[in-house]
């Protein structure tokens, strides 16, 4: 199977339709038509059903596209490894980070890689864990920046770093009673409305306030935490925030309260097997370990 048409195939699935993949690949439409037909006489069977509304994939088709999303991803480390290997003269790194990260010490992390190698590019998407593991493993990433909160690893073939841990804390108005109170239990807001983030973080909030021997009453739900803290700041509930989160941004309207059973995070960075051997990557990995 011509690994080429199978990375011609790959743009066709991801861009939705034959004329947009063409236009993506530089190419005229029945060229890629044909390099299609070509791969399915091949593979003895339908890759795709066309349409006028685009390319749906067949089920054999969602099977060789995860072999092509893997193909993409070994050519891409090939190239890489191949460009001026030792010296990093150049070279390009596809970062995927949580937000909290991304405004913290991913920024860090890029201005000491731009200061010892200048020639090499950091191109960073923001995304939550789920989103970014999805990037890597679709070859549109070569690391992800994760956290969890049960310390948990990703799945088979992906090589995980941990980086640190950061303690979680209980944010409230400022002039909410929990703000100054010398001794506070997350039991002493069981009957606070509560605002959660994303799904990780959410079940977090949920595992530490049923070990405080209630479920919490969630009035708002918001992955960003500038919402969630401008929320807080107003009265309309209160919340749990890694520290990295009131680091990128703390509002002046809240206070923060840390302790122990807040619990903590950690993080850590995300790649395929064989992607720290890259020079840039592994030049960006050395910089978020710090």
């Amino acid at each position: 199977m011509d690994p080429r048409r199978m990375l011609i195939f790959r743009t066709v699935a991801r861009a939705g339709s034959i004329s947009a993949a063409a236009r993506e690949l530089g190419w005229t439409q029945p060229a890629v038509s044909q390099h299609l037909r070509a791969l399915e006489r091949a593979a003895g069977c339908a890759l795709l059903l066309r349409g006028a509304g685009g390319v749906e994939l067949t089920e054999p088709g969602r099977v060789l596209l995860a072999r092509a999303d893997a193909l993409a991803v070994q050519l891409h480390m090939a190239e890489e490894e191949l460009a001026d290997l030792t010296a990093l003269r150049r070279g390009r790194v596809r970062l995927a980070a949580y937000p909290s990260a991304a405004a913290t010490l991913v920024p860090r992390a890029v201005a000491g890689l731009r200061a010892r190698h200048p020639e090499v590019d950091v191109e960073l998407a923001e995304a939550e864990p789920p989103e970014a593991l999805g990037l890597l493993s679709a070859g549109d990433a070569d690391l992800a920046l994760v956290f969890s909160y049960d310390g948990s690893e990703p799945a088979a073939g992906l090589s995980w770093r941990p980086l640190g841990a950061e303690p979680v804390a209980l944010v409230v108005a400022a002039d909410h009673p929990a703000a100054e109170r010398r001794r506070l239990s997350l039991a002493d807001l069981a009957g606070e409305p509560w605002i959660v983030g994303c799904e990780r973080c959410r079940a977090h909030a949920m595992d530490v306030c049923a070990a405080a021997g209630f479920t919490p009453a969630v009035r708002h739900v918001s992955d960003d935490y500038v919402v969630v803290q401008n929320l807080v700041a107003v009265g309309l509930g209160v919340t749990l925030l890694p520290r990295s989160a009131l680091d990128a941004y703390q509002h002046p309207g809240v206070r923060v309260r840390e302790q122990p059973s807040f619990g903590t995070r950690t993080f850590g960075v995300v790649h395929r097997e064989g992607a720290d051997l890259v020079p840039a990557t592994a030049a960006l990995v050395r910089e978020l370990a710090g």
